[in-house]
């Protein structure tokens, strides 16, 4: 047992454990978001592009994007091909379906990201101030919250930090001796292009591990370097099936749209409505000050200096941890200075965000090297109860958490958006079922979606109805996202149930008396 607690492994395994123990009793309390149905319609569809039929003449290519292809067909679909046959797997358990399934399979694969940000932390830091920080970054109530219902941005998150991951140890390798790492060639070179067929900014992490190699100057190992790009431009390829008919074309067709996100999405930000498109510079680093825990800034800025006094006093090469915390200032500074769309919180860039934590471990390094353990196990379980209470406290919804800087998430609800994805609709369908199940429900907004918890209740899409077709005694569905209840001409209906957390109304059922 003495030698288990020893083991360099034994932090991120304990974390695991935990974590997917869980995961394991809660995956099923999550409803799905928005994009989630047809997203996962894309990944039943997509593998149709590897069948024979495929490449008839006469095939309609675009059925292999499903039933949105102008939208799937600019992402990436690596992670739905590897995820789907463990979704199949998944559904096999007692009363999991689909969404569900899918939810447990994206919890998973949040927890193999963890394996990598721990291995990426051990590069600098011993095994518990490793651990320790992989645990703070892993019980981030928002995180937790996107680990089950981002099938998109979370699974990206954990791709590109695998890139990174390994094409460190690939240059490291390189730089090492002479003999030629071929495993670390591999899985660097497949793991980057998995990321870039699911993204097309994955890149990235191939353009930050050629730097790192240029700063080593290890000359002789460039081949290599040129067979590991070519060998992830070739993965990419094979896992991105919109590509194939016109590589080079299509994949800046991609990239021009993702640089220019034209959406005008309405959205709650400091009280005001703004269009997606025309959002302040100061929303990105806002929501980042208000959704991450309380000890996030203060540990983040401490464990700058920390890293930065390591880098003086020649502890460590300064060249990986500054490309790895440089990621998250140039990303933040880009996003501040360009003003692309933004909107949904940072769930877009959640894979810049991994480089704070790391910076957080050097500062808990730093403090376990300076005072006794039992002070510094007392000082972490600190740090790490905002997060776990938030878990508690917000769950199913933990994605929508607001810290206290914000008033937590009852004062921030209508200052800033809360649970913008409509997962509440689970729980509202679930009431009603229970409580009304011969009415009639009038949908708001994303009737699909509510159509997927419907059971045997009659559904009807009220943005395509007037008033006089709401008819006494029916109910109506309504959803606080960019104050879509109190804009709408059913505002003054009389509620009947809410659902939501610590006063913030997530999912609103009136009804017409």
């Amino acid at each position: 047992m003495i030698r288990f607690l020893k083991h360099p492994r034994t932090p991120i395994l304990l974390l695991l454990a935990i974590n997917l123990a869980g995961g394991f009793l809660t995956y099923q309390h999550y409803g799905m978001s928005w994009d989630e149905p047809l997203f996962y319609n894309y990944a039943d569809s997509i593998r149709g592009a590897y069948t024979p039929q495929a490449f008839a003449p006469g095939f309609d290519f675009y059925q292999v994007f499903g039933k949105s292809p102008e939208d799937h067909k600019i992402y990436g679909p690596a992670y739905l091909l590897l995820a789907w046959p463990v979704q199949r797997l998944a559904m096999l358990f007692p009363g999991a379906d689909m969404a569900s399934a899918w939810h447990l399979v994206n919890f998973i694969t949040f927890q193999l990201g963890l394996i990598a940000f721990y291995c990426l932390a051990r590069r600098w830091l011993d095994t518990c101030p490793a651990g320790a920080a992989t645990a703070f970054f892993a019980w981030q109530p928002v995180f937790w919250g996107h680990a089950f219902i981002n099938p998109k941005d979370a699974p990206f998150m954990v791709f590109f930090l695998s890139a990174l991951v390994l094409g460190l140890r690939f240059v490291d390798s390189l730089a090492e001796h002479g003999k030629i790492a071929w495993a670390r060639l591999i899985s660097a070179s497949l793991m980057l292009g998995l990321a870039s067929a699911i993204r097309v900014i994955g890149p990235l992490a191939g353009a930050i591990i050629f730097i790192y190699f240029v700063f080593l100057k290890k000359w002789r190992g460039f081949p290599l370097f040129i067979a590991y790009g070519v060998i992830a431009a070739v993965t990419m390829f094979v896992f991105w099936p919109y590509l194939w008919a016109d590589p080079l074309n299509r994949l800046l067709e991609v990239l021009k749209h993702m640089a220019n996100n034209p959406t005008e999405l309405a959205v709650v930000f400091d009280g005001q409505i703004f269009r997606a498109n025309e959002m302040p510079r100061r929303y990105l680093p806002q929501m980042l000050g208000l959704t991450l825990t309380e000890p996030t800034w203060p540990l983040f800025v401490f464990g700058l200096l920390a890293a930065g006094h390591s880098i003086w006093t020649k502890k460590w090469n300064w060249r990986a941890p500054v490309l790895v915390i440089g990621l998250f200032l140039f990303m933040l500074a880009y996003v501040v200075n360009n003003q692309p769309a933004v909107y949904d919180g940072f769930r877009h860039f959640l894979f810049i965000t991994p480089p704070i934590f790391i910076a957080i471990g050097f500062g808990f390094q730093w403090l376990w090297e300076k005072i006794k353990h039992t002070l510094w196990w007392l000082m972490v379980v600190l740090m790490l109860l905002p997060g776990l209470l938030g878990i508690l406290q917000m769950h199913p919804y933990e994605y929508a958490y607001y810290n206290l800087a914000s008033g937590g998430v009852g004062k921030a609800f209508r200052v800033y958006e809360t649970e913008y994805w409509l997962t509440c609709y689970k729980e509202a369908l679930e009431w009603t079922r229970a409580n009304a199940p011969d009415s009639t429900l009038h949908v708001q907004r994303e009737i699909g979606l509510a159509k997927y918890y419907a059971g045997t209740l009659t559904l009807k899409n009220l943005d395509k109805e007037s008033e006089d077709q709401v008819l006494p005694g029916d109910l109506l569905l309504l959803h606080s996202r960019a104050n879509l209840d109190l804009r709408s001409i059913y505002r003054k209906y009389p509620v009947i149930h809410t659902i939501g957390r610590d006063g913030a109304q997530f999912c609103i059922i009136k009804s017409r008396e």
